[in-house]
């Protein structure tokens, strides 16, 4: 299954809602959307990742190369709502340090405005409640 991106912008931030696998050939198609956003000007976005059901290490590479992109031109990439599987994922590789995680699209669009009431998702409190239920 191939992923499938629907693109928004809320508030001047882009937002990608990928849907599927993202995985070694479906990571180019989100680096080409990034790529796309940047030269149109926007460097702030968000992955919204509720409906992933699996990233690979090229996906999680592939985000890596898109937050770095942004950063790189001023800009800042923000994930939303990772299934229990990309926590684990984020925490083991120890990316939850480098990528901002939140709960909810408009959290995440908040983060972008200093003063905005925001809810940070606790990464290791979810993974630490996950090892309780199993």
């Amino acid at each position: 299954m191939s992923i499938e991106i629907n693109e928004s912008i809320r508030e001047g931030v882009e937002i990608l809602s990928l849907k599927g696998r993202l995985t070694a050939g479906e990571s180019n198609a989100i680096r080409e959307k990034v790529d796309q956003a940047i030269a149109a000007g926007h460097f702030n976005m968000i992955f919204d990742l509720s409906q992933v059901e699996y990233v690979d290490s090229t996906g999680l590479g592939g985000m890596v190369i898109c937050y770095t992109s942004l950063k790189r031109h001023g800009g800042m990439l923000k994930l939303v709502n990772p299934n229990k599987r990309n926590v684990e994922l984020l925490a083991l590789t120890k990316l939850h340090t480098i990528f901002e995680v939140f709960p909810e699209v408009q959290d995440a669009v908040n983060s972008f405005f200093p003063g905005r009431e925001i809810k940070r998702f606790d990464i290791l409190a979810f993974v630490k409640a996950q090892e309780n239920e199993d």
